[in-house]
């Protein structure tokens, strides 16, 4: 089609655009990308093969929904029609305050409607130009920092303490008496010569399950993993959608959760507490924390608003859609008193604001053999009450840098509102 249509537009939810393509006098074409490396993963490229929205709107973009007269003299002078614009739910607000907060570190951040599914932001670094990736290519693809790789919705992470949710949904499922729930925190715990200290050693002392989450106390859920039926427990897991297919259009890496009944206690306190084997991408991490904020209802996520001809006339509307219900409002309605205590006077206290309230965890995922280094997550929701944005946040390698998702999150917030 590319040979009979030039190209359509591609913009964010404000009208801004995000791609198009130029046309010279001598009709040679070039596919321009005004905001350079911004929207690199999320609107992609069209050179060398494409990837993003120019190619799951692929098909939109070359076909010309023009007015009829127009495209029949078009075809009799043997020129080309015009492509239909695809209109994105991306937030230029939010996209731009995520690519600033993030810097020069790796990571992504992705952020959503809680209430509608729309996809507002997606940023992963390290990236690219996509205005230059022809030139570029040879030095992309011999970077060792995967460039291409999209790692909000492809990045697979030791999840961390933001995994406590799933531990903490599991328990409350497990124990009717959940409110009744009461840990006296030492700093470390030892079971079967496995010792799991607390960050920085730290004793939390009396807590209930609350404190225990605003704390992220890994003796208090080492406990609790140890007291789990792991079938259970990977029930809750799948149907978070861990080792399942995710929504949305684009490729992603499916969350792995492995904890079997034959495991020994050394994996099941590491996976309790987010590490051991489980690995999850900032995308489907989004996907929970914005079915917790919308009363435990998913919403299909969707990066596509709508798609109109290059005269604005319109050819096709996304609305929102349910999904799934990942858990029960009444277990929604506990997990979000909790991550709002996380913010209140735990982990995540330093977004405490005027401007909004937030429901949220942070995690700190080791990935070495001699626990050195450690990604930082946040999650979580704005506004509670009448939830606007979840966002889910990695940063890589943030152990020693001074840098946590925590400070990202702060940022675009700030920003935003």
């Amino acid at each position: 089609m590319a040979d009979r249509v030039v190209r359509g537009k591609i913009l964010d939810n404000a009208g801004n655009v995000l791609a198009e393509t130029k046309v010279k006098e001598d009709g040679t074409e070039t596919r321009v990308y005004p905001y350079k490396n911004m929207f690199a993963h999320v609107v992609g490229y069209d050179t060398k093969g494409k990837s993003g929205l120019e190619s799951n709107a692929n098909f939109h973009l070359l076909t010309s929904n023009a007015n009829f007269m127009e495209q029949f003299i078009h075809e009799l002078r043997e020129e080309k029609n015009i492509g239909d614009n695809v209109i994105t739910t991306l937030d230029m607000t939010l996209q731009e305050a995520a690519y600033h907060a993030l810097g020069n570190y790796k990571g992504a951040v992705v952020i959503t409607e809680v209430t509608t599914g729309k996809i507002l932001a997606m940023v992963s670094k390290p990236d690219f130009n996509p205005n230059t990736i022809g030139e570029d290519w040879g030095e992309i693809a011999n970077s060792t920092d995967s460039l291409l790789l999209n790692r909000a919705t492809q990045g697979a992470y030791a999840p961390g303490s933001i995994f406590k949710l799933v531990t903490t949904l599991e328990y409350i499922r497990e124990n009717a008496d959940y409110n009744n729930f009461s840990h006296n925190c030492e700093g470390e715990i030892e079971h079967e010569g496995t010792v799991i200290h607390c960050a920085k050693n730290r004793k939390h002392g009396e807590e209930d399950l609350a404190t225990a989450l605003a704390n992220s106390c890994n003796t208090a859920f080492t406990n609790i993993g140890l007291s789990l039926h792991i079938s259970n427990l990977q029930k809750t897991a799948k149907g978070l959608l861990f080792n399942s297919k995710l929504p949305g259009q684009f490729p992603y890496s499916q969350s792995k959760f492995q904890l079997a009944n034959e495991d020994a206690s050394y994996e099941v306190m590491m996976t309790a507490i987010g590490q051991g084997k489980t690995l999850v991408s900032p995308y489907h991490m989004v996907l929970i924390a914005s079915a917790v904020g919308n009363g435990g209802l998913l919403m299909e996520p969707y990066l596509v608003d709508q798609v109109v001809s290059y005269t604005g006339a319109s050819v096709e509307k996304n609305m929102p859609k349910k999904y799934a219900e990942l858990m029960s409002s009444e277990e929604a309605a506990v997990l979000k008193d909790y991550m709002l205590k996380v913010a209140e006077s735990g982990t995540a206290s330093a977004l405490k604001s005027e401007k909004y309230t937030i429901a949220g965890k942070t995690g700190t995922a080791e990935y070495s053999s001699n626990k050195e280094k450690a990604h930082s997550w946040f999650m979580g929701f704005t506004n509670p009450d009448n939830p606007d944005l979840a966002i889910s946040i990695v940063v890589e390698s943030a152990d020693n840098s001074g840098m946590s998702a925590v400070t990202v999150a702060k940022k675009i917030l700030n920003a935003y509102y």
